[in-house]
């Protein structure tokens, strides 16, 4: 009999009482930014919607405002809601918030390999070659530009092909961005109906879905169960794989013929900076490294900018005045018969706030990519603890409605000044800021411009129904915003 008089359930009770206090007493320590009071072992976890992270991440910077602590499962999370705040994160103090913040299934995926989910002297070393290894190739410079020019009319031939039937466009627009990604990695391109690519862009795609699955967030917000975890999310790990083993074929096929006096692409320099650094103990340049950095650049170059490719028809479908000024634009500008170029961005200011306005209005990536501090920081009135992960939130700043009056609206006038010349915004953010924003940037912008553009030069856009009932919203918002499935129709011009 118990010496208390109590029984099992009731002493269980207490324990669980008891511990939960000192959990509550522990988080209250300390000068951490206020947040909701986090449960054992789930943290905040049941006061988001995991069909819409962001969404509840606004609602909660409502009550704690522009930066709050909350706790996925036992992990510290500080959140950075609105531009100012993420401004003084990322660029005035952003040699401290560079470091890559944890996600369960990248950090699982990755490994700490890569460009993407590296981390310290290593993602140092491999983002500054790559950087300087893409320029020197031309990115944002005319050879880079070539390549897309070639790529995008190939895309033209492709759409003729459809014969102005209805048309799911996802597989065409993914084969563009694809194409050019493996001509900088491998100099080389695929036809759109090779076997092999198409396989590689099923496996894009299907990658794509499943990061913004339900599962995949339980996953990384649960990480001490993943492993018991069910669900799609384990696909993931399959798709890397194969990926990867396609980067390794590629890189194989180079050491054979490598000339390092005169490399052709980016794994040829790769190659050679291994063997330039082969005797220093220091260096990250490795096979693993190549492998991932190359997967990370084949997967972010190909599905964001498909992504943004494919929302960006859907709107201008649902928008059919855009459409025609769009059309108005280019024949004046550049007619029918030459190819665009990047210098007819500075002609073409409502072409070039159409691009910008599907960027800020898609929000592909409307958490940001995770941040760490790399040392305890005073920051505002608080004390953030090394290595704690910061997300500074894009949805925020790209939906601030002092900036672009009616966000939740698709207009380009939030892009354009009253005399219709384009209109530059420090809150257009879609590839972040600071040391960490997206190192493919440059080569992104110009592919969007000169897709859409040459797209729109050549045919005119028609919806299957009518453009008033179009759905333009997806049905989870995870970590990227994909758009809803859709078939229109390309006419030519």
């Amino acid at each position: 009999m118990d010496p208390w008089g109590l029984t099992t359930p009731a002493l269980l009770a207490c324990v669980f009482f008891l511990i939960l206090s000192i959990w509550i007493q522990g988080f209250k320590k300390g000068k951490l930014p206020p947040g909701p009071t986090p449960l054992p072992f789930i943290g905040n976890i049941l006061q988001l919607d995991l069909k819409n992270i962001a969404a509840s991440f606004s609602q909660l910077a409502e009550k704690y405002g522009p930066i709050y602590t909350i706790y996925i499962g036992t992990q510290r999370i500080v959140v950075l809601h609105g531009y100012n705040i993420m401004k003084e994160a990322l660029i005035d103090q952003g040699d401290v918030f560079m470091d890559r913040g944890d996600i369960p299934i990248f950090e699982d995926l990755a490994r700490g390999q890569g460009i993407v989910f590296s981390h310290g002297e290593r993602w140092k070393q491999i983002r500054r070659f790559s950087l300087m290894t893409l320029r020197n190739f031309g990115m944002g410079k005319r050879t880079i530009e070539e390549r897309v020019q070639e790529e995008a009319q190939c895309l033209v031939e492709e759409l003729k092909k459809t014969k102005g039937q209805p048309t799911d466009p996802t597989f065409i627009l993914g084969c563009a961005p694809c194409n050019v990604i493996c001509s900088i990695l491998f100099r080389d391109r695929f036809k759109y109906n090779d076997e092999k690519f198409l396989y590689l862009m099923n496996l894009l795609n299907e990658n794509f879905r499943l990061f913004n699955k339900p599962w995949t967030q339980l996953y990384n917000f649960l990480p001490a169960f993943r492993a018991y975890l069910p669900g799609e999310h384990k696909r993931l790990f399959r798709i890397l794989e194969e990926i990867k083993s396609f980067i390794l074929e590629r890189v194989k096929e180079h050491q054979k013929i490598l000339d390092p006096s005169s490399p052709q692409d980016y794994i040829d320099c790769y190659l050679s900076k291994m063997q330039q650094e082969k005797d220093n103990p220091q260096s990250e340049f490795d096979m693993e490294n190549l492998i991932m950095t190359g997967a990370d650049l084949f997967i972010a170059g190909t599905e964001t900018t498909s992504s943004t490719l494919r929302y960006g028809l859907l709107l201008i479908l649902k928008h059919p005045e855009v459409q025609a000024k769009i059309h108005e634009e280019i024949d004046s500008v550049i007619g029918h018969n030459r190819v665009p170029s990047i210098k007819d961005r500075q002609d073409m200011p409502y072409v070039d706030a159409v691009v910008h306005e599907v960027q800020r209005f898609i929000n592909l990536l409307p958490l940001n990519l995770p941040h760490a501090v790399t040392r305890d920081i005073h920051f505002q009135q608080y004390v953030l603890p090394k290595g704690t992960t910061v997300y500074p939130l894009l949805t925020p700043v790209l939906y601030d409605s002092k900036e672009f009056p009616n966000p939740d609206q698709f207009d380009p006038q939030h892009f354009l000044d009253k005399n219709g010349r384009f209109k530059k915004s420090d809150h257009f953010t879609p590839f972040s800021i600071g040391k960490r924003s997206c190192a493919g940037e440059a080569l992104a912008r110009m592919e969007l411009f000169l897709f859409l553009t040459t797209i729109l030069q050549n045919f005119t856009l028609k919806s299957v129904g009518d453009p008033n009932e179009i759905s333009i919203k997806t049905n989870n918002v995870g970590f990227t915003s994909i758009p809803p499935p859709y078939q229109l129709c390309f006419l030519p011009r």
